[in-house]
């Protein structure tokens, strides 16, 4: 994957968060503020928790830090899937974050 690959991936991956996020917030008490700051997106949660994602350009990799702890992506060609076989970005963005919003969210639904 070249740089620009790389970095259209992974714009899209933080717009969807973004979108993911607003939608989230349309339908649900849930109050998820996010802040985008170049490459890194950081959703607060109620409690005060956050999880940041934010790009890795040498590695071509997305880090996500969660409570839960740190993990790293690399696209497949069709996903982000960690780099330790723990599973699919979308899948557990929407686990940590709802664990830390203490209610249920949707994140990475296609629409």
């Amino acid at each position: 994957m070249t740089d620009p690959e790389f970095m259209d991936c992974a714009e899209a991956l933080l717009e969807r968060i973004e979108a993911d996020c607003d939608l989230i917030n349309e339908q649900t008490d849930a109050d998820v503020d996010t802040q985008r700051v170049g490459g890194m997106v950081t959703l607060t949660f109620r409690n005060g928790s956050q999880i940041v994602v934010n790009l890795q350009k040498p590695l071509h990799e997305i880090w996500m830090a969660a409570r839960a702890g740190g993990f790293h992506y690399r696209f497949d060609g069709s996903i982000w899937l960690d780099t330790k076989g723990q599973g699919e970005f979308f899948g557990n963005l929407k686990r940590y974050a709802g664990e830390q919003a203490g209610q249920a969210l949707d994140f990475g639904e296609q629409s």
